[in-house]
């Protein structure tokens, strides 16, 4: 029995000193915890801001006395029947087409070329553009044109284009200035269409507009403070090149007159333009050709002989039986146009709204 007891004992020893084999308990280590980094945060980019141009020349008002006038044809006045009352000559270059096209049963008032004035002073050269307009809305909403023949042959040298002005302060916006480097408006017979006409590329390069480098103060546009139906252009006579004479046309459109179809009556046939003269059948309705009108030139700077192409009639008393001063028409609304395809004939009218 006491042996028994011995065993148990050393047993119980041997147990306690197993508990404490290996000296002190085990040391717990700490991972240190990972580093908190403060939130990222977001870099702006700065967007350069669009560079304000400085204007140091802006046109003045008018001056009192017109360079030159022209009128034009009403063609409210047909715009029920579905046909410009005359004007239209396609051969002339000549356009008279403020309809829509094919059906010609929507009539556009803001393209509708009444009478125009040129004026010049010692910086500028302005065009006033009188339309029909909409008494109604009293939108102008289509696109205005000044086209230049610098050295008298017919073919235009600068085209100012300006697309729906709002403002009766003049402005550079929507103004572009368009310049035929290489001499192809007009092609072979300027003004007139050319048989086989080679298509050019029109006034191609453009002087002034958006994002274009040069003069920032070239050409402006506004609506008259006086009249909310005239168009003003203005551009700088810079653009004469030191000239003193050229001959002058005005413009109306939409989107669609492109600088680059210049001159119309070469681009387009006469059977893909159409007419809008119903007494042409041939040709009647308008149809590619839509939506325009223009005026005959003005001869600025100098006493036309009548032959220069594009140049409106000069009165001729004799062809009408009188004076048309006598017959109480102002001069910018006497309007005559060639009436014959085959041979010269010219009718004078008063186009006096």
């Amino acid at each position: 029995m006491k042996k028994k007891m011995n065993v148990l004992s050393f047993v119980l020893m041997l147990s306690l000193s197993a508990c404490n084999f290996g000296g002190s308990p085990a040391a717990v280590v700490e991972t240190p915890a990972a580093e908190t980094l403060p939130p990222a945060t977001e870099t702006a980019t700065e967007i350069p801001a669009t560079p304000t141009v400085e204007h140091k020349t802006v046109p003045g008002e008018l001056p009192e006395e017109p360079s030159g006038a022209v009128g034009d044809q009403d063609s409210s006045a047909t715009a029920d029947d579905h046909r410009a009352p005359g004007g239209d000559r396609f051969t002339f270059t000549r356009f008279e087409r403020p309809f829509i096209s094919q059906t010609m049963d929507e009539y556009f008032s803001f393209i509708d070329i009444q009478s125009g004035f040129i004026y010049a002073d010692d910086l500028w050269i302005y065009a006033a553009i009188a339309l029909k307009g909409d008494n109604a809305s009293r939108e102008l909403k289509g696109k205005y044109g000044l086209e230049i023949d610098l050295d008298l042959d017919g073919g235009g040298d600068w085209l100012i284009l300006a697309s729906n002005p709002v403002s009766a302060e003049w402005t550079t916006g929507g103004v572009e200035a368009w310049f035929d480097t290489n001499d192809d408006v007009g092609g072979a017979t300027p003004m007139i269409t050319d048989d086989n006409a080679q298509k050019g590329n029109g006034y191609e390069t453009m002087e002034f507009g958006p994002a274009v480098e040069g003069d920032p103060d070239l050409a402006w546009v506004r609506i008259s403070p006086e009249d909310p139906n005239v168009v003003h252009l203005a551009v700088k006579k810079s653009v004469l090149n030191g000239g003193t004479s050229f001959l002058a046309g005005l413009w109306s459109g939409t989107e669609d007159l492109d600088p680059a179809l210049f001159d119309l009556s070469d681009y387009f046939t006469h059977e893909q333009a159409g007419a809008a003269l119903i007494e042409l059948e041939i040709f009647y309705p308008i149809k590619e050709l839509s939506a325009v009108d223009n005026t005959c030139r003005v001869a600025v700077g100098f006493q036309p002989t009548g032959s220069e192409p594009g140049i409106c009639p000069q009165q001729a008393p004799a062809m009408v039986g009188e004076d048309p001063a006598d017959a109480g028409c102002p001069p910018q609304y006497y309007v005559c146009e060639n009436v014959s395809m085959i041979a010269v004939v010219i009718v004078c009218s008063c186009n006096q709204p």
